[in-house]
């Protein structure tokens, strides 16, 4: 089970002008489930991502990276099989179905983006995926952002999808996003897979660097168990359906939109971490820089000792400052630190609180969400990120995944 989150309603996801989705059952892991999708873009589209940075990067994300120099028309995404470590054929696989859906939609194969998650090492089956796309492109429509999202599910229990509408100086402007990611998160740059589109006006130039920009502020700020994917992405597009974008303050405004569905989506990811009974924040306060907060905060969230401390409801406070102790900050005074379980403050400067009651941390630690903060009394700089705990589930669902 999620914490706290629902199923999106599908009235709440707005559709965006110049953006249409379609799904199908392909069968490309197992039957009766969709884990086809397609995505049309608009001519005159603008399109950014960012990857992942592990060396053993999938072949669609080696193709994605190389078609994004062209005027992109669609998106095509597999759930079932990641096509990663499969070398050169995993490339050839990869381009066969770019060029099946861009015959279908009469472009060419490097106006296709491919995207695939699921089980490493296996060959992808071009023929159930090529075998689909035809109804997947007949299910094409500007509002079928929730089936989307379920389309693109691996282990996830719950779909995830977020969407907002933002004034701007020449109008109105939507964006809508979807995601998928339970397990293998640790992204360094984004999530398993993400996609978040608006119709507003935004020069190519500007989405590059926007894009980058909200995943350091919320794709790269969750944490489920450390591991980063072979196949991470998230990519951010703009059909121009919509006002133009600009000023300024239409470009803030607009950054802000986006930057809130992403880390709605962000989240959710965690709340749905595989096995997950707790959704915690870790914020690191008053470190040097934002870089020095985000590792000791990540150190918490990465401890496999804190994490199931975190699902017994455990206070056993020494496993969090074990973490903050070889985070690797080589001049950080311990004797200055204090920290604290939602208010209640457990360590001050360095030691235990003589006024802290191990049952108020109990009580919060019980609860389905709560936050570990950190105060190190050297700097202004913050940092939060976002984990769950580690629970019996984990293992479970992780020993069965292939089969």
């Amino acid at each position: 089970m999620a914490v706290n989150l629902p199923p999106p309603d599908p009235k709440s996801l707005y559709p965006v002008a110049g953006i249409e989705l379609g799904v199908a059952m392909a069968g490309i892991k197992k039957p009766g489930r969709k884990d086809l999708l397609v995505m049309r873009l608009a001519a005159g589209s603008a399109v950014a991502g960012v990857f992942t940075k592990n060396r053993f990067s999938a072949a669609p994300v080696i193709l994605s990276k190389k078609h994004l120099k062209s005027d992109v028309r669609a998106l095509v995404v597999n759930t079932g099989n990641a096509n990663a470590g499969t070398g050169k054929d995993g490339l050839a696989r990869a381009l066969a179905v770019c060029a099946s859906l861009s015959e279908s939609l009469k472009c060419e194969p490097r106006q296709i983006l491919p995207f695939s998650t699921g089980v490493i090492m296996e060959p992808l089956p071009v023929e159930r995926i090529t075998a689909g796309l035809p109804a997947a492109i007949a299910d094409l429509r500007e509002d079928n952002w929730a089936a989307a999202a379920e389309a693109i599910m691996t282990t996830d229990t719950v779909a995830k999808a977020c969407s907002v509408k933002v004034k701007l100086s020449g109008g109105e402007a939507t964006v809508t996003g979807i995601s998928k990611g339970s397990g293998m998160i640790h992204p360094d740059m984004a999530t398993m897979l993400g996609f978040v589109a608006t119709d507003a006006r935004v020069s190519s130039a500007h989405l590059k660097r926007l894009v980058k920009t909200v995943a350091d502020r919320s794709f790269n700020c969750i944490t489920v168990d450390g591991d980063t994917s072979t196949n991470d992405a998230f990519m951010l597009i703009a059909t121009g359906k919509g006002p133009s974008v600009s000023s300024k303050n239409d470009l803030s405004l607009l950054a802000k939109a986006i930057t809130l569905v992403s880390r709605q989506l962000a989240q959710a990811i965690v709340r749905d971490g595989e096995g997950a009974t707790k959704f915690v924040a870790v914020t690191v306060e008053r470190g040097r820089s934002e870089a020095e907060c985000r590792k000791i905060a990540y150190a918490i969230a990465h401890s496999p000792l804190v994490k199931t401390a975190f699902f017994a409801s455990d206070p056993n406070l020494g496993r969090i400052l074990c973490a903050i102790g070889y985070a690797g900050i080589k001049d950080l005074d311990t004797d200055r630190l204090d920290l604290f379980l939602d208010d209640v403050f457990v360590v001050k400067s360095g030691s235990r609180n003589p006024a802290y009651r191990e049952s108020e941390a109990l009580a919060a630690m019980k609860k389905p969400e709560f936050t570990v903060r950190a105060v190190l009394n050297r700097g202004k700089a913050s940092a939060t990120v976002w984990t769950c705990d580690f629970s019996y589930d984990y293992v479970k669902i992780n020993a069965e995944y292939r089969s």
